[in-house]
């Protein structure tokens, strides 16, 4: 799949998925009301959230590309999407949900209480070149014959691999790590035209390591410290040297496709629209699932504001990293999205949407 290496990355390169919850909330969102549950999923009349969803439109818009790119992924999931449609159109109120047909089975949390994790991907831009030239002076490879083992990053960055595999030269060695652990990218050329998309082709073989726990272990970033920012920040302060001594850190290496005007799709095959699908862990929450998400939201500094937002999403893609009571929410292309992705690693509530009646949580 085209993101598989962007929800590892979020995990490996962050380091930290924040280990159990202490008993008190905390600056990333944790909220401690709901009491105990003892299920991975309980059916409750209404969810305890306050206001409307906030993104219907892009609901809207994500069921449509599912409905076009895989009519059986739609045909299976319609009844939901077609009432969550009308509920959003009669004005998204939680307290109205069994009207329209819909029940919500509160997800446990990774605590119990009901908190569970969300983290963020998504697909940079970055600025290339054909041919080497001036500032851009870092290759970007298509995926070579597997004859033996491939060569690990730091092989690969003394020349290991021939000229003939580059696809394009940037003008960061880091815009391209990102790049690679994001699993896709569109880059710019400066010519005018329009942006290509590079899409995942394959990887080294190696196994992947999280420079962002790299930093951490060194005792040059803090742990509560760390996000994209950091390791950016990081990278900025240090000289070329020293980042490419980091980022060889990580022997795992990913290679890519260009693909002409082609949208960012997950796992599922379907485009993905920003901050209206998710990554999940499909042994808990199956692709094409609804969820309301009630996601915290966050400064300009990554902090944790003290409020929510409602988020009506698509369960679209999966990643090595997400795992149990965890969402990955896909934040969209470019730099913004990138900043949003780069501070995420909180917690709020999720409600997964069923039919109802049903015979189970994910019955029909």
């Amino acid at each position: 799949m085209k993101s598989y290496w962007g929800k590892v990355l979020i995990a490996g390169c962050l380091a930290t998925m924040l280990a159990a919850c202490s008993s008190k909330p905390t600056d990333r969102g944790q909220q401690y009301k709901d009491g105990e549950l003892t299920q991975p999923f309980s059916l409750v009349n209404q969810p305890d959230a306050v206001g409307a969803p906030i993104n219907a439109g892009d609901f809207a818009k994500q069921v449509g590309l599912i409905q076009g790119a895989s009519p059986r992924l739609y045909s299976s999931q319609s009844a939901i999407y077609d009432a969550v449609e009308r509920w959003l159109r009669s004005g998204g109120d939680t307290r109205t949900l069994r009207q329209f047909g819909i029940d919500a089975w509160q997800m446990q949390g990774v605590d119990n209480y009901g908190n569970v994790q969300f983290t963020g991907y998504y697909t940079p831009v970055i600025q290339a070149r054909h041919t080497r030239q001036g500032a851009f002076q870092y290759p970007i490879y298509r995926m070579p014959p597997k004859r033996g083992r491939l060569p690990s990053r730091a092989q690969i960055y003394a020349g290991a691999l021939s000229d003939n595999y580059v696809l394009a030269w940037s003008n960061s060695l880091m815009d391209n790590f990102i790049m690679d652990v994001q699993g896709s990218g569109y880059v710019d050329f400066g010519d005018g035209e329009p942006l290509t998309f590079f899409g995942y082709a394959g990887k080294n073989g190696h196994a992947y390591v999280s420079i962002g726990k790299v930093l951490i272990d060194r005792g040059e970033v803090k742990r509560e410290d760390m996000s994209m920012q950091a390791i950016r920040e990081w990278g900025q302060q240090h000289s070329e040297a020293e980042v490419r001594e980091l980022l060889e850190q990580n022997p795992s290496f990913v290679f890519f496709k260009p693909e002409k005007m082609a949208p960012v799709k997950g796992a599922s095959a379907v485009p993905l629209v920003g901050r209206a699908s998710v990554a999940s862990d499909r042994s808990i929450v199956p692709a094409g699932s609804t969820i309301l998400a009630e996601v915290p939201v966050l400064d300009d500094n990554g902090k944790f504001a003290g409020q929510y937002e409602l988020r009506v999403m698509v369960a679209l893609d999966v990643g090595g990293a997400i795992k149990g009571q965890h969402f990955d929410i896909y934040q969209g292309i470019g730099d913004a999205a990138g900043h949003r992705a780069g501070w995420f690693n909180h917690y709020g509530r999720v409600w997964v949407l069923k039919t109802a009646p049903g015979t189970g949580i994910f019955s029909g």
